[in-house]
């Protein structure tokens, strides 16, 4: 299999700042790329950590990168900031979207903020989801807009209610969040889902990505520990969903997928080989890392390519952009470390290296 792909930028985990990952991308007025991303602080890196959203700026279609700056600060009221999705508003702001988890509860919701003059300042960021007691997980770069312009926000809940209040489970169920006026306000329009015969399954459905075909039926597929990501597909804008089935050429439950449409091909990321019992434990088994490239809309993907195919290394957690004659895809890379949540990568593929 070919590799492709050359480094553009690599966010180094170091002391002080143990993690950087999981960001997005957007396309400013002036022509500039904006990546934000999640950048940790202190000594941990575990999930519940101190972390702010970050964002660095490219003039020159990623080849560069500076104006390195902090768009969002975890305050002393929150534990992390997490999971940045850029989008362009139906009213031209630039808008985010992006994970808090308070201090003093087992809570994690999704709120947003928006931007007229281009990231430079925010609106007060805003709560989507009115819940101090739940713990929603938000992906990067999973936030979808329909053709439509209705808002899709992909969570999967991860608490249940017992006798001493609310505790966080492995055990995921699908939801989906939609905003029909431009990000003002937000509402759960679909029924939520587990994986079938849910008994069997510790994790349910994780880190569910959404797309949108061409024909507008949207597809959702969620991380499982049952061998294969499962998928379903709504006919009705996000209302209403088939039953979760498994994809049997999308393996898990190594880390999620993520697939978009870039220029005339759909591309999707995502570890190929499941983290089976025997399998060497290095980087959480997130190794290789590949994109499948298909000129269906996503029905099949017989181009493969390796990203990284460093055995040695994990990798996980992509976001992709295109561009004009290219594609950037940033993604987590252990750098040796054995912990795939460490250092942050940006990768330049040309589409002439996709023939």
């Amino acid at each position: 299999m070919k590799k492709i792909g050359r480094e553009v930028l690599f966010l180094k985990a170091v002391e002080g700042n143990p993690r950087n990952g999981e960001g997005a991308f957007i396309r400013l007025k002036n022509g500039a790329i904006l990546y934000a991303y999640t950048r940790f602080t202190g000594a941990d890196w575990n999930d519940d950590c101190a972390a702010d959203i970050a964002a660095l700026t490219s003039f020159d279609e990623g080849e560069t990168w500076g104006d390195e700056r902090i768009l969002f600060h975890h305050d002393e009221n929150s534990r992390n900031l997490m999971e940045p999705n850029l989008l362009r508003m139906n009213n031209g702001d630039l808008g985010i979207i992006y994970l808090r988890k308070d201090k003093g509860s087992e809570n994690a919701v999704p709120y947003i903020a928006r931007s007229s003059d281009e990231g430079k300042t925010f609106s007060e960021p805003v709560r989507i989801i009115d819940d101090d007691n739940n713990y929603f997980v938000l992906e990067n770069d999973h936030v979808i807009k329909l053709r439509n312009g209705r808002i899709l926000i992909p969570l999967n809940l991860h608490s249940v209610e017992t006798d001493k209040g609310y505790e966080v489970i492995e055990h995921g169920l699908k939801c989906v969040f939609a905003s029909d006026d431009d990000g003002k306000s937000w509402k759960e329009i679909a029924k939520r889902q587990d994986i079938p015969f849910p008994h069997r399954s510790e994790t349910g459905l994780q880190e569910t990505a959404l797309y949108e075909q061409k024909d507008g039926r949207i597809r959702a597929l969620s991380r499982t520990d049952m061998a294969f990501q499962y998928e379903c597909f709504s006919d009705d804008f996000g209302k209403s969903w088939t039953e979760p089935e498994p994809n049997r050429f999308f393996s898990s439950p190594d880390s999620p997928l993520l697939m978009k449409r870039c220029g005339k091909y759909t591309v999707v990321i995502f570890n190929p080989i499941p983290n089976y019992n025997t399998r060497p434990d290095i980087a959480w088994g997130r190794t290789p890392f590949v994109m499948g490239v298909s000129e269906d809309d996503g029905k099949t993907f017989p181009k493969m390519y390796f990203l990284e195919d460093d055995e040695n290394n994990g990798y996980c957690y992509p976001a992709i952009f295109s561009g004009d004659d290219y594609i950037l895809v940033s993604y987590y890379h252990s750098n040796g470390s054995g912990i795939p949540l460490n250092s942050n990568k940006i990768i330049k593929i040309k589409y002439d290296e996709l023939t």
